[in-house]
């Protein structure tokens, strides 16, 4: 066995609760699920990736055991594309749901594997940017009653962010209200953004997108849901907004579509879902082919998540802005050495880019344990 080839693969499925529930139109969520990716290589290199499962991770842990990691063991690991269409080949039909998470959470430990091996970040490896820092933006601000909304938004803007996002739902006149007192606490000069979490139909989301607009509003992410691709149209030819979307989709071929037909106007794949760095870097790819903004998402995922992500944020060309949360989580705010994406280490509305070699974090072996799910 020579020394880049992989030796051992261990999926830890893990769960946490949130200090505090989160809101969307969709619902409450009071835990976040997640699988973390182990690779060791025969020299005894680590990398770790993160796949997004929301729930069920120890289901997404099975799935890499049995249907993954045979189709890795002893074979080169800087072969990532070889390797990625190995695993696509695990199931056939087309790519997407928790086969293309699982295979995330392995890409993106070859990739700290790689950056390890060269002693370079990810983002280099990409071809890089020189970006040591990134915009960023507070996400989100809760779908609660307008108390918690003051605190979150007064939190927000003392942390020193420049841009904010707020959730929505319905009623339609309490989403109008609550974007109307959003403006109001954070003042003319925060940039603000909308996340519906597809709440609405087209028409619903034609009354908000306008108000939204006349208020200001930068970009409205997910107004409707995301398989609606004749709905996106209509609404970018309608809308004097930033539509924003691609946190729902997995490959590069999903995100052409919304590309060519010019209805999107922020590209947000999220590296944990959408195939890892080595597909999410072909979506952003592709976003500046098209000359269309990129944003990462990030959402309820863990270090991981983020330490990627600023990686993709410091290498892309059209990169506008980074989601950074602002609410607490056991899987991101005590799980790496350093702490990454966290708005209390915002200079200037920025964030800084890991710099260490592969993702540029070291995993807390100890919190690893305590959030596995037995």
């Amino acid at each position: 066995m020579t020394a880049d080839q992989i030796e051992r693969v261990v999926a830890h499925p893990l769960r946490a609760t949130l200090p505090k529930v989160q809101r969307t139109s969709q619902g409450d969520y009071p835990a976040i699920e997640l699988v973390v990716v182990e690779i060791v290589t025969a020299d005894g290199v680590t990398g770790f990736g993160e796949g997004l499962c929301r729930r069920g991770a120890a289901g997404y842990a099975r799935l890499i055991d049995e249907a993954l990691t045979p189709r890795l063991l002893g074979k080169d690991a800087a072969d990532r594309r070889a390797l990625w269409k190995a695993m696509r080949a695990a199931l056939s039909g087309r790519p997407g749901g928790q086969l293309v998470e699982a295979i995330s959470a392995v890409d993106i430990a070859l990739w700290d594997i790689a950056g390890k091996r060269s002693g370079q970040p990810v983002h280099k490896l990409l071809g890089g940017m020189g970006r040591s820092e990134v915009a960023a933006y507070a996400s989100s601000i809760n779908w609660l009653d307008d108390a918690t909304v003051e605190t979150e938004v007064a939190a927000a803007v003392k942390a020193g962010f420049r841009e904010i996002k707020v959730k929505l739902g319905h009623p339609l006149k309490d989403a109008v209200a609550r974007a109307r007192l959003v403006r109001k606490l954070a003042g003319d000069d925060i940039a603000l953004y909308v996340d519906a979490n597809w709440a609405y139909d087209v028409d619903d989301a034609m009354i908000v997108g306008r108000a939204l607009a006349d208020l200001g509003y930068g970009f409205f992410e997910e107004p409707i849901a995301p398989h609606d691709r004749e709905g996106y149209r209509r609404l970018a030819q309608h809308l004097p907004i930033r539509l924003a979307a691609g946190e729902s989709d997995y490959v590069a071929s999903e995100a052409l579509t919304m590309l060519q037909d010019r209805s999107l106007g922020l590209l947000q794949p999220d590296v944990t879902r959408s195939g890892g760095i080595t597909e999410t870097w072909r979506i952003a790819e592709l976003a500046a082919a098209f000359n269309t903004a990129y944003a990462p998402h990030v959402g309820w995922s863990g270090a991981i998540c983020v330490a990627a992500s600023l990686q993709l944020a410091a290498a892309a060309e059209s990169f506008r802005t980074f989601e950074c949360m602002v609410y607490e989580n056991p899987l991101r705010d005590a799980f790496t050495t350093p702490v990454v994406g966290e708005g209390s280490q915002l200079i200037e509305g920025r964030l800084k880019v890991p710099q260490g070699p592969g993702l540029g974090i070291e995993i807390d072996r100890d919190a690893l344990a305590r959030f596995r799910i037995a």
